[in-house]
């Protein structure tokens, strides 16, 4: 097959063929989603990245990696970057579709607006 003949995922989707989607391609959508969530409230909340891996005990490439999609944290990271997020995260797993929302923990007065939290799917 020459390169002409190639057909995209999207294009064979459009096209109505069965496009099967292999472990890492689905691994790699969820490690994709996780970081747009984590990048979304770390800008949502004026941050730098430099800024939110202090505060998570981390390094700033680290959240670049996490950020990018490159990397999955750990269980405990998580744990540290919702803490270092103000927020808790919420993971949503079901079969091929993930979910990961950050929501602002509630600090405001009774008399102001809730700050609202964001989300990314896989």
């Amino acid at each position: 097959m020459n390169h002409s003949q190639w057909k995209t995922r999207r294009t064979r989707k459009f096209l109505g063929e069965s496009v099967e989607e292999s472990a890492a391609y689905t691994e790699a959508g969820y490690a994709f989603a996780l970081g747009q969530a984590v990048h979304d409230r770390r800008t949502g909340l004026g941050l730098s990245q430099s800024e939110l891996a202090r505060r998570a005990g981390m390094t700033q490439p680290q959240i670049s990696h996490i950020e990018g999609g490159d990397s999955v944290p750990t269980l405990p990271l998580l744990t540290r970057l919702a803490k270092a997020l103000d927020a808790s995260l919420s993971i949503d797993l079901d079969g091929d579709h993930a979910a990961f929302a950050f929501t602002a923990h509630d600090h405001h007065r009774p008399d102001e607006p809730a700050s609202g939290g964001s989300s990314s799917v896989a």
